[in-house]
């Protein structure tokens, strides 16, 4: 399948030719305003058959309803759609910040993208907790677990609330997304503690009846705030390391990062290196030949345990302050996360925590030669040049009914996703369709934290 990354101003709802983002339009990913580019972008690809996974959640929504349009356009129906788009917008609040509207209404829009997808597009995987965010931003592994678990919870009460879905219905759908960092035991049995915790809380608190339903379909990272620049090449080994862990603590899918991203986006040899270490993994070492092979470890099941009974101990905490929004609303959950960041950075600095190469068997060499990406300026002027010819060409009338019709549908509770599909076949733009929505949502203001 196909892994799609978005450029900052997709994910933030601004169009780009805004001012505001003229530095970052393709950046980092993508750029995509309206149709048209999703049009072009997937283009001579058979959307019946090929899955595409959308790292996007912000304007999750609004490229889903991009997609289904593009799609419908080359003749698919929805039902033969695969894939997926994270949609998971809690951590950004507290951990990435491509947030848009406050959490309410954030959460009314993901819950009508997974009742969308559910009834129209069934193969269609409609969110994935990302507790990854939670890690990079400096969260402990435990942290990492009971976060991510404590969105999804917040996720499904959202749904079930609505008397629209069971949680059989509409759980088997959801899939979760973490780091994997160097502490070999502890993520071992922070996976498994989590697969445990997941079911429990899918049955017992929901009255799930499927075993589809409380399976801990989950993938994950391994690098990011792990790796350090000094010593670069020692981020290899840091990630053949994590990776194994990952494998032996159940994963289904996996990223390896590469060694340069410390300092850049990485190169073609490097992301194949980190490529053929997962491919080495897999066909080579024979841990993926059996589910679980550390089950029944006097040690591993130990720390399980513990593992999970401190994940309960979090998710408790928050439920007592009221729950994963007003952890976020008043700044408690980012606190949390900043705290843990402030006492590892102590710890390293400290050397209680090694990290080779940085506070053990430090070294005077040199640093490594990298090769930096550098954007295109000409792949910026052709995206203003599409954007100029699709607000020309279009028909203005349409597209400014559509949006009417947008803010229209917010004020009430019909689903969006009929409405946004509406404004994506009448070329209206990301930034507009964000801008409907702000004039009745409003937009999130970040808590100041001490």
């Amino acid at each position: 399948g196909l892994s799609v990354a978005f450029d900052l101003p997709t994910q933030c709802g601004f169009d780009s030719d805004d001012p505001e983002v003229s530095d970052e339009v393709g950046r980092v990913g993508v750029a995509v305003d309206s149709l048209a580019d999703a049009e072009i972008l997937f283009d001579s690809i058979p959307l019946d058959k090929i899955s595409t996974s959308m790292t996007i959640n912000g304007t999750a929504a609004i490229l889903l309803a991009f997609y289904v349009a593009a799609a419908e356009s080359k003749g698919v129906p929805r039902a033969k759609l695969t894939g997926t788009i994270q949609n998971d917008i809690l951590k950004e609040y507290a951990s990435r910040g491509t947030w848009i509207w406050p959490p309410e209404p954030s959460l009314r829009l993901i819950a009508d993208t997974i009742e969308f997808c559910a009834a129209e597009v069934p193969k269609f995987n409609a969110i994935s907790v990302a507790g990854a965010h939670f890690r990079d931003a400096g969260a402990n592994a435990v942290q990492e677990m009971a976060f991510t678990l404590a969105d999804g919870v917040t996720y499904c009460d959202t749904v079930v609330e609505r008397g629209r879905m069971t949680i059989d219905q509409f759980a088997p759908q959801i899939s979760f997304y973490f780091y994997t960092h160097g502490d070999f035991f502890e993520e071992i049995a922070k996976y498994r503690a989590g697969r445990r915790r997941w079911a429990t809380i899918v049955r017992e608190r929901y009255g799930a009846t499927t075993d589809k339903a409380s399976m801990f379909r989950f993938g994950c990272v391994c690098g990011g705030a792990s790796l350090y620049a000094p010593q670069a090449h020692n981020n290899v080994v840091r990630v053949a390391y994590e990776a194994m862990a990952a494998v032996l603590g159940g994963v289904q899918s996996m990223f390896t990062a590469a060694w340069d991203e410390p300092f850049a986006l990485p190169t073609e040899e490097s992301t194949t290196l980190a490529l053929r270490t997962q491919q080495i993994l897999a066909y080579e070492s024979g841990v993926a030949r059996v589910a679980d092979p550390l089950g029944g470890s006097y040690f591993v099941e130990a720390l399980t345990d513990a593992t999970e009974a401190r994940i309960i101990e979090i998710m408790a905490d928050l439920e007592r302050h009221g729950g994963m929004v007003r952890a976020i609303e008043d700044g408690y959950l980012q606190g949390l996360i900043a705290d843990e960041a402030y006492r590892i950075h102590q710890d390293i600095e400290a050397g209680t925590r090694p990290v080779v190469g940085v506070n053990r068997f430090m070294s005077e060499e040199p640093p490594p030669q990298i090769v930096t990406y550098e954007l295109d300026a000409e792949g910026r002027d052709l995206q203003l040049k599409r954007l100029s010819k699709v607000r020309a060409e279009r028909d203005s009338g349409a597209a400014q009914a559509s949006l009417a019709a947008l803010s229209r549908a917010a004020e009430g509770t019909d689903n969006l996703m009929h409405k946004l599909i509406d404004c994506a076949n009448a070329y209206c733009t990301v930034g507009e369709m964000v801008s409907a929505l702000k004039a009745v949502w409003g937009e999130f203001q970040q808590p100041v934290v001490f």
